[in-house]
């Protein structure tokens, strides 16, 4: 299986360095420019199916790489959604407690633990390998990308951070029975 997993464009409340967790998120200017050069950067690859967060901003950009590929299934899922940060939500990074970042197990009020987040990263990546031996597309969030990449490479959370995603960056798995091979990771060249 070829599986490409592509971050959202750039919203106006990441350029305010504003938490969105599952709350809407709308794509900025830029945002709108990334989503198409990285329509543009897809276009040539044959995608047999495309899995989106079912949350707006995640939707809005795929709906510019849909275009290129209008054979493709589509699935939008609640399962690529990005953590539920609960209280946290629509908040600035400086009005939320540090501490609990680093907790696994730490719930916002009215929120989900990075260990549920996780868990629900990790469980349809399993039904992704069980499925599929094709082309697939996930279109989906930081978070959750953080999560799918350190699950499908069996890595601890303590290297979470070399799979963080800019805002339309595009990673390349290729993955067999064998192994789990990154071709490309967080590649931002089509942003260029």
């Amino acid at each position: 299986m070829k599986l490409i997993i592509a971050r959202h464009g750039e919203t106006e409340e990441n350029a305010k360095g504003i938490c969105q967790g599952q709350s809407i998120g709308t794509l900025s200017r830029k945002g709108i420019e990334q989503a198409k050069k990285l329509a543009l950067r897809l276009k040539d690859e044959k995608i047999d199916k495309i899995y989106v967060s079912d949350l707006k901003r995640a939707k809005d950009t795929a709906q510019e790489i849909i275009k290129h590929h209008p054979k493709a299934e589509i699935t939008y899922t609640p399962e690529l959604r990005e953590k539920n940060w609960g209280t946290y939500e629509g908040k600035r990074r400086e009005e939320m407690n540090e501490a609990d970042f680093k907790n696994d197990n730490y719930r916002p009020e009215k929120g989900e633990t990075r260990t549920e987040a996780r868990q629900r990263a990790a469980k349809f990546a399993d039904k992704l390998i069980k499925e599929h031996n094709k082309t697939i597309l996930l279109v989906t969030h930081v978070g959750t990308i953080m999560h799918l990449m350190l699950h499908l490479l069996k890595k601890d959370w303590a290297e979470h951070e070399q799979y963080m995603h800019h805002n339309c960056g595009l990673t390349i798995l290729e993955i067999n029975e064998k192994e789990r091979k990154i071709v490309t990771l967080n590649c931002r060249k089509h942003l260029d």
